[in-house]
């Protein structure tokens, strides 16, 4: 085993968005031991990106990356938290702040406010453009570009079907509840739906039957676009899980479906050579 470059990282506290606070009992804390975790910042598009990065603190060659996409809350403890286990797991785990040029969704309380004057104002090719910096400086620092995955929750689960549409380096992607349909603006000028036929890495989506925000007809869609593209994609339901189901410090938390959805998320990754 080896030891990698040091990077420099600054340390956060564990703190969630206040727009879901309090946090439930339910909440899962990682810790960081045999790890190097914390925040960081990316050259990207002429700025520094901030992102929080976790991985082994030793391993031998390069780790496989994986690009971890925010729900609509931005990189708070949850997602720091889904970094640290994806690193306990082997993988070198890097989420960007792709809010940053935007705004600060800690500055938010109220999810409605949030996303009307946040999330709504961030165009979806700066967040391609940015996922693409981030994979490259995680090449950089310890990761192995030929070994990428991405995967994101809620508004980042809806990025992923994007990503993996966008990237040709994309090994794999997993997409934890993302909205599949949606009107076109100039943010987001297509959806998963859209991008279908466009697919160039095998995508997983799972899904709540419960999930009023995406009704399993969109769902369906979906399915029969993959099917008419023939693309390399699996949609996963799970009958009796709502919205955010891996969200394990809301109300929303389904710890079965949570439980079930990792270890499908990581064969996933094995399977399709990211590791």
């Amino acid at each position: 085993m080896r030891k990698e470059e040091t990077i420099e990282l600054k340390q956060a506290p564990a703190s969630f968005s206040p727009a879901v606070t309090p946090v439930s009992a339910t909440t899962v804390y990682t810790d960081s031991e045999g790890l190097h975790a914390g925040e960081t910042t990316i050259p990207s598009q002429g700025e520094d990106l901030p992102a929080y990065l976790a991985r082994p603190a030793s391993f031998s060659g390069k780790l496989p990356i994986v690009l971890v996409v925010q729900e609509i809350f931005g990189v708070h403890e949850h997602i720091r938290d889904i970094c640290r286990r994806l690193a306990k797991e082997g993988y070198l785990a890097i989420a960007p702040e792709l809010y940053f040029r935007q705004g600060d969704p800690t500055q938010y309380s109220d999810i409605g406010e949030l996303l009307d004057k946040l999330v709504s104002k961030v165009p979806d090719q700066q967040v391609l453009a940015d996922l693409d910096h981030s994979a490259h400086w995680a090449s950089l620092h310890g990761g192995d570009a030929s070994k990428l995955a991405i995967t994101g929750f809620c508004w980042g689960g809806r990025i992923a079907w994007l990503y993996a549409a966008h990237s040709p380096q994309l090994k794999a992607g997993v997409a934890w509840y993302g909205k599949l349909v949606g009107n076109k603006t100039l943010t987001n000028p297509t959806h998963p739906i859209d991008e279908a036929i466009d697919l160039t890495a095998p995508v997983l989506g799972l899904y709540g039957g419960q999930d009023s925000g995406i009704p399993l007809d969109t769902v369906e869609s979906m399915r029969q676009a993959i099917r008419a593209a023939n693309a390399d994609a699996e949609i996963v339901v799970y009958p009796q899980a709502g919205h955010a189901f891996n969200a394990d410090y809301r109300p929303s938390y389904d710890a079965e479906a949570a439980a079930d959805g990792w270890q499908r998320m990581l064969a996933w990754f094995a399977k399709n050579g990211v590791k």
